[in-house]
């Protein structure tokens, strides 16, 4: 299977696997690029749920999977309101230098699926404001300086546009500076 075809499965079941993607209650594990700050974490719930019948076990999906492993990987997800389109981000290398390599997604057709464009491999990025077919971002980028042995982070602004087409991929995708 293509990278391409795995990136667009793996966008498609984020939703099956986010849950997986958190560290579990009481670790020290640290969080992936997007998951809640300690604010958010701590937010009020609902009292807890009464069992209201027999639970149902489950059983893990196999490993062998390619589509559920790079679902799984996903670790951050904004859908661009108004839009058939949305940003993920993956998981993959060393997460101190640009861990997190993130796509655009666009929806073609129920036959097609999503066109997916990678922006780029950043730290992290935040979603300033969108639009129509626009979305402008803050990315968070790391070169390793080889004389001071440290890596060298510049936050900078981009501005992702797209030019829809009727039931196929857009016709232009674009990423320019920002400021």
């Amino acid at each position: 299977m293509s990278r391409f075809a795995i990136t667009a499965v793996a966008a498609v079941a984020f939703g099956l696997s986010v849950g997986a993607c958190e560290a579990a209650p009481g670790t020290d594990a640290a969080a992936p690029a997007g998951s809640a700050t300690p604010a958010e974490a701590a937010a009020p719930q609902s009292a807890p749920l009464t069992p209201a019948g027999a639970p149902a076990p489950l059983t893990a999906e196999s490993a062998e999977d390619e589509g559920i492993q790079y679902a799984a990987s996903v670790v951050q997800l904004d859908a661009i309101p108004d839009t058939d389109a949305k940003l993920f981000g993956t998981a993959g290398g060393d997460p101190a230098i640009n861990g997190l390599y993130t796509y655009l997604a666009v929806y073609q057709s129920t036959a097609d699926g999503w066109a997916v464009y990678r922006l780029g491999d950043f730290n992290s990025y935040t979603v300033l404001s969108t639009g129509q077919n626009r979305v402008d971002l803050e990315v968070s980028q790391s070169t390793w300086n080889d004389a001071a042995g440290t890596a060298d982070t510049q936050v900078s602004k981009i501005i992702v546009q797209w030019t829809p087409t009727e039931g196929g991929p857009p016709s232009s995708v674009t990423v320019t500076p920002g400021r």
